[in-house]
């Protein structure tokens, strides 16, 4: 029986060569041609992201907890009490029922959003914005005027 299973074994033996030099270099290659094809098209994702998020800050959550804070005390908070009015109930507010909102709001960036009231741009209400990516005034700002 041992004599047999060292026949089988030898017969066997020839036909698993393994993976030449070429085939490796082949798939190599293909591998390195699908990352070349998806990577572009995923570099800048995380910016975009960061853009949406603020975006959905400036549009949704922190304007709906100053349109609360609004319908509580008749008006929106003043600039000097800034956004820290949807957190702790600022002097000026009779019929405070916040908090408005969970955490002090920080955009994408790490920096804290600029909120203007009466608003430059919307003068009925607040001009609520990031500085983008940059941190300056520029093109790269997400506002809630435009």
């Amino acid at each position: 029986m041992l004599a047999l299973f060292l026949k089988i074994g030898g017969a066997m033996k020839g036909k698993f060569r393994g993976f030449t030099l070429i085939e490796l270099m082949l798939v190599v290659v293909i591998i390195g041609a699908l990352v070349a094809m998806v990577m572009p098209r995923l570099t800048g994702r995380g910016e975009q992201a960061r853009v949406a998020a603020a975006k959905a800050d400036i549009q949704a959550n922190i304007a709906t907890g100053l349109k609360l804070y609004e319908l509580d005390n008749g008006e929106f908070p003043s600039a000097d009490e800034g956004l820290n009015a949807l957190l702790s109930k600022p002097a000026s507010a009779n019929n405070w029922r916040g908090p408005y909102l969970e955490k002090k709001p920080i955009d994408p960036w790490g920096r804290e959003y600029k909120y203007k009231s009466p608003g430059e741009h919307r003068q009925s209400d607040y001009d609520l914005y990031s500085l983008g990516k940059d941190g300056t005034e520029s093109n790269d700002d997400i506002n809630n005027w435009e």
